[in-house]
């Protein structure tokens, strides 16, 4: 589904704590309440545990930072046996460090050390440190160490003259040498321990203080605060024994700090981190360690914090074929700056324990290069062995992800990123493609700041993305393998580096004049505070993989400057094989844009394999990179036909602490008109590319044509990506593009499909135009004949007049004929309308259904059905209502609908006879046109009106509700209150629709009493309906009702009142009977309703039964098309593959937004539900812990046969259900 830009993403219900005892908010988007102090209790939390360990806390002793000294003989044991391989490596590393004492050592001099970047010294002391302590024989290593630490000792600071604003170095020596310290203490003498010591409780102070200046110590989820703060906790810990008070306070900054960074980290639902991969490693590394050091000494525990459970995905799902080279987004260098061995085997040992993590860290230790740019740096390659081994799990049997070997896309929902055939072998058939088109920050930090739920997040300012590039729509191709695009790793930040659109001439431009490219470009580190940077973004609209190809497109329009007045700046990408990647731009502009030129750049960092130009079929211009004999081609075209002469080049630019190189490509289109369409093909030397032609420019997306290795292909794409209804017109479905080959065609996000009457087979030889071109040619040639004819035989003028125009109307009554067979209208505007005439009677000889989906969401109250909402809302394909709420009800009929449930089940049979004529009339009014139903509503002007009626609509369950007594301004505040929210609902459902007036009605109907009535709703919407029934576990239902809030919801529903009311039909409207309409299931409940002693649990379980059951029977009469049974379990267990079984129900893709939110609301336990609460997979098997066991075997008893069906299996004995 598509994505809309007004702004409103991740936060989902951000989040309903305060909400979860009252109705739902009656928001279609976000419900952003006032949850900012919900962090104080969630730090409260963790400060108490600090507290409770310090209370407990003994006298240091050494070691003690990451072992104690009774854990040495085991750590010993372990270099000599499963640890062995480790051991060599830190051995080995210790070796070069001896063979080289004056690179290695810190200088003599103060003055050299802080000349350069220092890092290397503190990063290379804890390795070289936990060898001593391993191997206590060898001398020369513990003189290394101890001349080491004297020198480092020795300085007045640690700090970098050319730096003086900046203290990683200083972290980086304060984390080493503490560290050192800490495992070596023993091994000193008194001298130095107090010399040692004493350095330590200096460089900490001077941190500490730092901290309360710098940005650094403001600015979270960046990697100099991670480091600098990870460096202070070292420090306090290490000192604590003897400045107790001071490294309380020290420590109380750090957990302050750190647990703000993982609190919002857990809003990251993909392990990702906005910094790439080279300073997310970097980042990690700290992390990692504080998450360790913070349970082990202040119990302390954020192991369930959900990115760590998916961050293993960040290294995996990242990496070139080979397992050398990452992705090189942001500022990177070909890999990792620190680890990822480290991380990977604590997130083994600590988070996954499945073995994923040692096999990763493995393979990338086995495929290490030892020479070239991909080698690590000697300032960081050892620096976290010493983690790695004392983390490292022998027991985890090493073992790949499911599905290894073959190529998978990876969707980065926050992070805006989507990679395919990573972590695979370095095969000729291995291909690697990435493309990014994310928010600034990420999506979580992106949101958090536009809408900021937190008091203490102060904008844009406590955060970092200097380190981000102007990147979106940025992509890199990796055929084989062998880069052929890459990024340009680290450097200024340029949009033309980065393989994105620049054009010209733009008003606002900074740098590169006339040209101008995305937001925040043009310096050293990227401007987030400049104008507009700070909205700035792109969009995933979709990423698709079916088989060996793949669909990703995205949106940047927003990401450059307002001044260029560009309405769409979508890039599409289509992997047709694993060497064949075709990458389409279409560009609209506003008619007044100054915009006439666009440029586009491709580069490649491997300075060995320069472009040369290269020319296509003698017609379009391209660019070729000769391997070793292998060519790897591109070429490109617009919809024109024109393919303009490439600028190739090689550039220096500025790296970390160096130059580097780059050579591009750059290719400049003139355009004039408001719309461009540009496609560029990459293919490989084992692809024969034979024709490649736009054949299609319509307003609503293009067609193009390619003969790959001899196989014709047509490729579809809707540019009006946001407007379902025309996606549907000009697709014949709700995705955004197609393939049609070898009699296939593919719908990207749904699946594959074989044509019987292929198109291209079917294609008429000869088009349109040619063939009008040779009936005109030919009304003139017998024209001229009869002429002829006339002049040698002398007819009378008159009678040949008559003759021509008899064979004129002839020859246009045939010409009309072959109009109206070849075109899909009665007047072709097109000549290759019989290709598309041609496609859509395909589709539907196939059966597909056509219809736009009208969705509605049935279920028992309290089973979570409102957890979908995340699906729908902040979607441009779909407007979510709630029904009912202040304006939008239920109309009254001649059957009185009960808010809670009833045992009425509606047929086919009673809309054919007319009976519930106004709910039909309603019904049909807010489904077929929503928009104008909508604006059909009057709202109460609250301000003017004095005296407040209750809207016409609200329930009667609302209105019989009890309430203490108020007074008269108390009822009207209260009254004013609530039609103001509802109103407001309104208004926000009206405006969507402005937005997006083709959005379809997702219809959430709280009433249990719906669930037996889809029938009715089926005849009365048609084919369009998609009904979603949603179950739940029934001990897990009655748990909810009945314990999980105080006063319980069994209570605040009154639901023994509905229940009672339930079969009586005294005084109440045409209720059904036991011969007209009524469900039968319902008979043992009515039964059980006569017993006096009836206790809630076996009512509520006879309830469970008799709805789900009854609605079972009466839904399974429904077609697979209209109708799918859902598991509440599924939604928040598996949530992504239930997210892409509805849309593949709905049939329209699955966008990586509305992913992102589905996995928030789920995964994160940030979301909550009304009276549910938390939402997690722990929280919804609450009842197995807490709920008596008799009356889980008592539900059980009479559910039993239900939940087998259901696949809901007995868990009578707790502890098996613990095993389970």
């Amino acid at each position: 589904m598509a994505v809309m830009f007004t702004g409103h993403s991740l936060f989902l219900a951000f989040l309903m704590l305060a909400l979860s005892t009252v109705e739902e908010s009656t928001s279609n988007y976000s419900d952003w309440v006032a949850f900012a102090e919900n962090m104080d209790q969630y730090e409260e939390q963790k400060m108490e545990a600090f507290r409770t360990s310090e209370k407990m806390k003994k006298s240091v002793i050494h070691p003690s930072l990451y072992f104690n000294a009774d854990e040495i003989p085991v750590l010993r044991q372990k270099s000599r046996m499963s640890h062995l391989h480790l051991f060599r490596t830190i051995r080995s590393a210790v070796s070069v460090m001896l063979s080289n004492p004056s690179y290695y050592l810190p200088p003599p001099k103060h003055t050299d050390f802080a000349a350069k970047w220092n890092e290397i010294y503190g990063n290379n002391l804890p390795p070289l440190a936990l060898y001593c302590l391993l191997c206590p024989e060898d001398k020369a290593a513990f003189d290394f160490v101890v001349e080491y630490m004297d020198r480092m000792a020795g300085y007045k600071d640690w700090l970098v003259e050319s730096a003086p604003g900046d203290e990683v170095p200083l972290g980086h020596s304060l984390t080493g040498f503490a560290t050192a310290f800490d495992f070596l203490y023993a091994s000193l003498d008194d001298g130095r321990r107090q010399k040692y010591f004493t350095k330590i409780w200096t460089i900490s102070e001077e941190l500490y203080e730092y901290s309360k200046v710098r940005s650094w110590g403001k600015q979270l989820l960046h990697n100099h605060q991670a480091t600098n703060m990870l460096a202070l906790l070292i420090g306090a810990l290490v000192t604590d024994g003897a400045t107790e008070s001071q490294a309380n306070t020290w420590k109380h900054a750090v957990v302050d700090v750190m647990e703000k960074t993982l609190f919002l980290l857990n809003h990251i639902v993909d392990g990702s981190l906005d910094e790439g991969v080279a300073y997310g490693s970097y980042t990690a590394k700290s992390i990692t360690q504080y998450i360790y050091l913070a349970q082990r000494h202040f119990g302390i525990n954020n192991l369930g914090n959900n990115w760590l459970k998916m961050h293993f995905w960040f290294y995996y799902a990242t990496l070139l074929p080979g397992f050398q080279r990452t992705v090189g987004i942001a500022d990177s260098n070909y890999n990792w700056f620190y680890g990822p061995e480290s991380q990977l085997v604590f997130l083994d040992k600590f988070v996954l324990k499945n073995g994923m993590g040692n096999w990763l860290a493995q393979q990338i230790r086995k495929h290490r290069p030892k020479d070239g740019p991909m080698v690590p740096s000697t300032a960081q390659r050892w620096s976290t062995l010493h983690t790695e081994y004392l983390w490292y799990d022998p027991g985890l049997t090493p073992r790949p992800p499911p599905d290894y070997g073959n190529p998978k896309m990876h969707i980065f929902p926050n992070w805006g990123v989507v990679t395919y055939g990573a972590g695979l072998p370095n095969t000729q058939t291995n291909t690697f493609v990435s493309f990014k088109s994310g928010k600034l920050g990420g999506r979580a930090v992106y949101d958090i700041v536009h809408f900021q739920p937190y008091s203490w997040i102060d904008g844009w300012r406590s955060f970092n993305p200097g380190h981000e590039h102007p990147d979106q729509n940025s992509f890199t191709f990796a055929p084989n393998g062998q880069v052929f695009v890459s990024e340009a790793l680290y450097g200024p930040k340029l949009s033309h580096l980065n393989n994105v659109l620049v054009f010209a001439p733009s008003p606002t431009s900074q740098c590169n004049q006339p040209f101008e490219g995305q937001l925040g470009e043009c310096t050293q580190w990227l401007k987030w505070t400049g104008d507009e940077v700070g909205d700035a973004g792109g969009e995933i609209v979709t990423a698709s993989q079916l088989d060996d190809m793949m669909f990703v497109s995205g949106e940047a329009a927003s990401a450059y400057s307002s001044a260029m007045k560009l309405k769409s700046v979508y890039r599409s990408l289509l992997l047709l094989n694993p060497q064949t990647l075709l990458v389409v731009d279409h560009i609209e502009k506003e008619e007044d844009s100054p915009i006439n030129s666009i440029s586009a750049f491709f580069h490649n960092l491997d300075i060995d394999f320069k472009y040369v130009p290269y020319k296509f079929m003698d017609k379009y211009n391209g660019a070729m990179m000769d391997v070793w004999d292998a060519h790897y081609k591109m070429f490109w075209l617009d919809h024109r036909g024109n393919s303009p002469v490439a600028r190739i080049q090689e550039a220096e630019q500025a790296a970390e602490f160096k130059k580097r190189w780059t050579q591009f490509v750059n290719v400049t289109f003139a355009t004039k008109s408001t719309t461009a369409r540009i496609a560029y093909l990459f293919y490989g030397p084992y692809v024969n590319i034979s024709s490649c032609r736009f054949i299609e420019d319509a307003r609503s997306g293009f067609q193009m044509a390619l003969n790959v290795n001899n196989t014709e292909t047509i490729f579809s794409v809707a540019t009006d990506y946001l407007n379902l209804r025309t996606r549907f017109s000009y697709l014949g479905f709700g995705g955004y593009a197609k393939v049609i080959t070898q009699g296939k065609v593919t719908r990207f996000g749904l699946g594959t499909e074989i044509v019987e009457n292929q198109a291209l087979a079917t294609r008429t030889v000869f088009p349109f135009g040619f063939k009008v071109n040779i009936i005109v040619g030919l009304v003139l040639g017998i024209s001229l004949a009869i002429l002829a004819f006339q002049w040698r035989f002398y007819i009378s003028f008159s009678k040949l007049l008559r003759w021509i125009l008899i064979l004129v109307i002839t020859l246009w009554f045939v010409e009309l004929v072959d109009v109206w067979t070849s075109c899909t209208q009665p007047i072709c505007a097109k000549w290759s309308s019989d290709l598309t005439s041609t496609k859509h009677s395909a589709e539907k000889e196939q059966g597909r259904p056509v219809s736009m989906p009208d969705v509605v969401i049935t279920s028992l109250p309290s089973s979570g059905a409102e957890i979908l909402k995340q699906l729908f809302f902040n979607s441009s394909d779909f407007v979510y209502i709630r029904i009912p709420t202040g304006y939008l009800d239920i109309p009254e009929t001649e059957f009185e609908l009960d808010s809670f449930v009833d045992a009425c089940e509606w047929k086919v049979s009673d809309v054919q006879s007319g009976r519930f004529r106004l709910l039909q009339g309603w019904l049909q009014s807010l489904v077929k046109d929503t928009k104008l139903h909508l604006q059909n509503i009057h709202l109460h002007d609250t301000s003017r009106n004095n005296k407040l009626i209750p809207h016409s609509g609200a329930s009667k369950d609302k209105k019989r509700r009890p309430r203490k007594k108020e007074s008269i301004v108390e009822q009207r505040n209260r009254l004013r209150g609530s039609l103001d929210k509802d109103a407001e609902y309104i208004k926000e459902l009206r405006r969507h629709l402005a937005f997006y007036p083709n959005a379809r009605p997702v219809l959430s109907l709280s009433s249990g009493s719906w669930t037996l009535k889809l029938p009715f709703f089926q005849e009365i919407i048609g084919p369009s309906l998609r009904a979603l029934y949603v179950v739940r576990d029934p001990r897990a239902w009655i748990y909810s009702m009945l314990y999980k809030s105080q006063p319980s919801l069994y209570s605040l529903r009154k639901v023994p009142q509905h229940l009672a009311m339930l079969f009586k039909a005294e005084g109440r409207k045409d209720k059904c009977s036991l011969n007209s309409g009524y469900a039968f299931e319902y008979e043992p409940l009515r039964e059980k309703l006569t017993d006096s002693n009836s206790k809630a649990v076996s009512v509520m379980s006879h309830l469970w039964v008799a709805n789900t059951a009854a609605a079972l029977r009466i839904n399974g009469d429904l077609l697979p098309a209209n109708y799918l049974l859902l598991k509440f379990e599924d939604i928040v267990g598996f949530p992504q593959k239930t997210a892409e079984t509805i849309s593949t129900f709905l049939g329209i893709p699955l966008s990586p937004a509305s992913l992102n939110q589905i996995l928030f609301a789920t995964s994160t336990n940030l979301f909550y539900l009304p009276y549910e609460g938390e939402v997690s997979s722990a929280s919804i098997q609450a009842w197995q812990h807490n709920m008596p066991r008799e009356e889980i075997s008592q539900i059980e008893d009479i559910c039993s046969t239900l939940m087998n069906r259901l696949g809901y299996p007995k868990f009578t004995d707790l502890n098996a259900a613990g095993q389970q």
